[in-house]
């Protein structure tokens, strides 16, 4: 589920029969819960809003879920290749990222 420019991780308890769920991508701990999938959208919408307001009330940001900034860590050789290949397409070595990455997440 996406809201606002947030993602829920949700999960089934058998237990007590209900989905949980929490904003994905962020540091602070911010959780609902549903009975049903409707009530369980309901209310990660509910968690959004609460969560910016009271981020606001508190005068602390809130934590945007990405920033678009990706950091990884790959052996010399998987870098070399990579950019290689990317200017080989004619793309910088970000643009060529950006679209394997879109590529296979799709």
């Amino acid at each position: 589920m996406m809201y606002n420019g947030y993602a829920a991780r949700v999960e089934f308890d058998a237990d007590d029969r209900i989905f949980t769920g929490r904003l994905a991508g962020i540091d602070d701990i911010v959780t609902f819960h549903g009975e049903s999938v409707r009530e369980l959208e309901v209310e990660f919408r509910t968690a959004v809003d609460g969560y910016l307001e009271m981020s606001k009330r508190l005068g602390k940001p809130a934590q945007k879920p990405y920033t678009g900034r990706v950091m990884l860590r790959v052996p010399s050789e998987v870098h070399a290749a990579a950019a290689v290949a990317a200017a080989a397409s004619g793309k910088s070595l970000n643009q060529w990222a950006t679209e394997v990455l879109r590529r296979a997440v799709s």
